[in-house]
């Protein structure tokens, strides 16, 4: 039941009601700064990776991060990504396929310094 609110609170939600898209990041996928930290998708085959970075772009320590993890919509199906920390600005998740065209993915995690991180990006 849980996730099925979680779910539908995703899906009715504005993209835009906690970030904003800023532009494409030094790494190709699209940045959204949420709570003065910029987050970059990059979803490359299987592997979901997030780079954070600060709002003056200096790379964001992942090490201490809690409760990452990020909720796909694809394909009319749902599913959660657990997120791992991995050095030096990097959050790390396995995706059950590539996403496709169109999927929602929702993200969020507690950095160490105790500021929660939430951004939502839609894959083209």
């Amino acid at each position: 039941m849980k996730h099925l609110v979680l779910t539908l609170s995703i899906a009715a939600a504005p993209l835009g009601a906690t970030a904003h898209e800023v532009a494409k990041g030094p790494n190709g996928g699209p940045v959204v700064d949420s709570a003065g930290h910029h987050v970059e998708l990059v979803a490359m085959g299987s592997e979901l990776v997030l780079f954070l970075t600060e709002a003056d772009d200096k790379p964001l320590a992942s090490a201490g991060t809690k409760n990452a993890r990020a909720i796909v919509q694809d394909g009319g199906k749902t599913s959660t990504v657990p997120l791992q920390p991995a050095e030096p600005n990097r959050l790390v998740g396995t995706l059950a396929q590539p996403l496709g065209s169109g999927a929602r993915v929702a993200v969020s995690a507690t950095m160490a310094d105790g500021h929660a991180v939430q951004a939502r990006f839609v894959n083209n």
